[in-house]
């Protein structure tokens, strides 16, 4: 008996251990979307983005046949 109660124990305890990781790496943590807002450069890729692949006045793009 008394050995159960240690491995659950020691389960516990690892699972307490794994939540609290998770949990400071989800607060401490800085994802990259904002770190590139922060330095003002996602602005220019959106802008960049855009000048490539514009849309047609109409709006109604049509796939292309390749021949």
């Amino acid at each position: 008996m008394k050995f159960e109660a240690l491995m659950l124990r020691g389960l516990f305890v690892a699972c307490l251990l794994v939540c609290g990781l998770i949990l400071g790496a989800m607060v401490i943590g800085t994802p990259n979307a904002v770190r590139l807002a922060a330095n003002g450069s996602a602005g220019q890729l959106v802008v960049a983005a855009h000048a490539h692949c514009m849309l047609p006045p109409d709006g109604v793009v049509c796939p292309r046949i390749g021949t």
